[in-house]
């Protein structure tokens, strides 16, 4: 068949594994049955590796497997379900803005600790930030 993909075309076009491959396989992540030849390989379509592009993002964003397996259920069903498909991706996307939120208060922290750092080092004052043997108050060490 024309177009066919093979598991490790896939997998280089994809960058999962071909254990990850086989593992959504597996958990009933993809859109349809893998086809098999006849030698009894994978052969996989375009529409399998589009499928797996989507999948691996919403993985990579933190999306748990259960939400992802019931995702991919709702998209193999077809037409009529939206509102449940997008309750799931709407229920990530808040949890997926949680998460950069987090991020960001995390980044302005540590910014601020390499603006503290950048100036000590520049003053030649930087000896004893944080160290516990100084004294004095902490926050105002760096």
């Amino acid at each position: 068949m024309p177009n066919e993909l093979s598991i490790g075309e896939v997998a280089e076009r994809t960058g999962l594994s071909v254990h990850a491959l086989r593992f959504y396989e597996r958990e009933n992540l993809l859109l349809a049955p893998v086809r098999r030849t006849a030698g009894g390989r994978r052969a996989y379509t375009e529409q399998d590796v589009d499928w797996l592009a989507i999948c691996t993002r919403l993985r990579d964003s933190g999306m748990p497997l259960a939400d992802l397996r019931a995702f991919a259920a709702l998209v193999r069903e077809g037409p009529g379900n939206e509102e449940q498909r997008l309750a799931l991706l709407r229920g990530h996307r808040n949890r997926v803005q949680a998460q950069l939120a987090e991020l960001r208060s995390c980044l302005d922290l540590i910014t601020w600790k390499v603006g503290v750092y950048e100036q000590r080092v520049a003053e030649g004052t930087a000896t004893g930030v944080w160290d516990p043997t100084a004294g004095g108050d902490a926050a105002a060490r760096g």
